[in-house]
């Protein structure tokens, strides 16, 4: 049931489970935003934003957040919340799969995405919509869990797609990324953040 909610969160246990990815997520969610590096004139996309976590650090640093994700009750959670930065003209949320994202070409400096990679139900569909997005020297970083490492830890198979770093690599340097570089805090650390340009 959990894991369900982690790949598709709804309702109010959709928010307790959000709660608990915000905690367990709050590493490679810091590292990714560091690896980013996220200017005042940035526009930024974060994609499959789930708990939310990093709605707000984006917000204090960007431009411009748009942040999409595919339940519905998240985006309408995060509209709510986030009404004045709406308002302003400095936010918006979109419900959205990455197979097929609700964007314009070209709008964005910056991409984040973290843990979503295994509800991908294509690496190169979503690996190229990112590209799409993306300004011609925009920048993602796409944080997530090795399937080996996933594997090991007994994710679910029927919910979770393990992916190997090799194979998300491969899919970004296909969509047309011209360099895709493997980051962790330390050697022993068992994920990683892909940070592609």
């Amino acid at each position: 049931m959990i894991a369900r909610h982690l790949a598709h969160p709804r309702g109010v246990f959709g928010r307790f489970v959000g709660g608990l990815m915000n905690r367990h997520n709050s590493r490679m969610n810091r590292f990714a935003l560091e690896l980013l590096d996220v200017k005042p004139s940035d526009r930024v996309a974060e994609i499959g934003f789930g708990g939310g976590a990093t709605l707000a650090p984006l917000l204090d640093r960007a431009a411009h957040l748009t942040a999409v994700d595919r339940s519905q009750d998240v985006v309408a959670w995060a509209t709510a919340r986030y009404r004045t930065a709406i308002d302003a003209g400095r936010a918006d949320f979109r419900t959205g799969e990455i197979e097929a994202l609700p964007l314009q070409n070209g709008q964005f400096d910056k991409v984040c995405s973290v843990n979503t990679v295994y509800f991908w139900r294509s690496l190169s569909a979503g690996a190229s919509e990112i590209r799409r997005v993306l300004k011609t020297d925009g920048v993602l970083a796409l944080g997530f869990l090795p399937g080996d490492a996933m594997e090991r830890s007994g994710y679910p198979e029927d919910i979770f797609a393990f992916r190997a770093v090799d194979d998300v690599g491969h899919a970004l340097r296909q969509a047309g990324f011209g360099t895709v570089e493997i980051h962790r805090p330390e050697p022993g650390t068992a994920w990683n953040v892909l940070v592609a340009r």
